[in-house]
């Protein structure tokens, strides 16, 4: 959490070093900012691909690490090359910029607490963050923002129904308010629109089977196989194949797909005890067959 604020307060040092020159400076032809304001649509793209990457299985913990210390590098770099021998700034342009370098944060604050990340949406995380004494008003208030944010989202959508990553987040935020059905609907309508992305694809088979009492015979299935055919190694898609498998009995199918998800945790990490843990039971159930 302490990155992204660090990283936030970059962006905005970066967004005013484009906004203050103009007001701090004598009257003169203003100098071309355009490449900089493109390399910050550049860094912010990369920063928000790199956490979807990370989420949905595309690239290893330690990968992440390495290409967010870098990114995060270059940002520094850029904001820190900057133009000599720039002449005394006016009065009057001195007080306007310092009104825009007060406004500029402010702005971004409030803007973030307004549209967030998708991650913004759950109402836990939202609550955690209210006085103890007031925590179930605030669960309330929480909820009912939640969900007119969804209800914008959705008629955002109808406006824009081509945008895949639109139906994808609004899945998430489906999910996060445990309206499964509309969830799958959802992932669906953003599989259509790409039918490439294996993280599209398992999300859409978890969607579908926690709507069926988190059964994953049948479509749900059939999404995940979809997903690994698209990238074996997604680590949504292989937890879930080894549920799939399980729930049907076939438990060395169920430690084969788990074992393939294992190799690709980082050691010591939550979630490779939790899957050690399910391949240990499978091999249990199976009578031994298997190995770690």
């Amino acid at each position: 959490m302490l990155i992204f604020w660090i990283i936030c307060a970059l962006f905005v040092l970066l967004a005013l070093w484009f906004v203050l020159p103009p007001f701090l400076q004598p009257s003169e032809p203003e100098k071309n900012d355009e490449p900089r304001a493109a390399n910050l649509l550049v860094y912010q793209d990369q920063y928000h691909e790199l956490e979807a990457d990370l989420k949905n299985g595309l690239i290893a913990q330690e990968q992440y690490q390495q290409e967010k210390d870098e990114l995060e590098r270059r940002l520094l770099d850029d904001v820190n090359s900057k133009s000599t021998d720039a002449p005394a700034p006016s009065p009057s342009g001195r007080k306007f910029g310092y009104g825009i370098a007060a406004a500029i944060p402010i702005a971004a604050v409030a803007l973030y607490f307004v549209v967030g990340t998708p991650k913004a949406l759950s109402p836990s995380a939202i609550a955690s963050q209210m006085p103890g004494p007031a925590a179930q008003q605030g669960d309330m208030r929480s909820q009912q923002q939640v969900e007119a944010n969804v209800a914008k989202l959705a008629d955002r959508l109808k406006q824009n129904p081509n945008d895949a990553e639109g139906w994808r987040m609004l899945g998430r935020s489906y999910m996060i308010l445990n309206r499964f059905e509309e969830a799958a609907n959802a992932y669906q309508r953003a599989s259509v629109l790409n039918d490439k992305d294996a993280g599209i694809w398992a999300d859409y088979a978890e969607a579908l089977a926690m709507a069926n009492d988190r059964q994953l015979a049948g479509k749900p299935t059939e999404a995940l196989d979809r997903a690994l055919q698209l990238d074996p190694k997604n680590h949504k898609a292989l937890d879930l194949a080894g549920s799939a498998a399980y729930q049907a009995g076939n438990y060395q199918k169920a430690i084969d797909y788990w074992q393939r998800l294992l190799k690709a945790l980082p050691p010591g990490s939550e979630e490779l005890q939790t899957i050690s843990g399910q391949i240990a039971k499978a091999q249990e159930l199976g009578g031994g067959k298997g190995t770690r």
